[in-house]
């Protein structure tokens, strides 16, 4: 599914326009990004956890020479799912 059927499944589940999904869905992403941004995380209780998580610095090889290279320590956004989602993907 991509960002335009999402849309349009979110307006017809929610009996809007598709105008106003499209804003809602921006404003949840953007609230999210803003949040992770600061450092905080965001728990939606049923559906899981975005949080950043910390990645130290450490040494790569490069692929095609082999040469040893250093990675920067960076911060990765990360989801994690909460068990009521867990349970209903795995629900036969």
């Amino acid at each position: 599914m991509n960002k335009t059927e999402l849309v349009s499944a979110i307006a017809d589940k929610a009996g809007i326009s598709k105008k106003d999904s499209e804003k809602a869905l921006k404003a949840f992403t953007d609230t999210i990004t803003a949040q992770l941004k600061k450092g905080d995380k965001v728990q939606l209780v049923g559906f899981g956890t975005f949080e950043v998580t910390k990645r130290a610095a450490r040494e790569g090889r490069n692929p095609q020479t082999g040469e040893v290279m250093k990675i920067a320590a960076s911060k990765a956004p990360k989801f994690k799912a909460g068990k009521a989602l867990k349970d209903l993907v795995n629900k036969k």
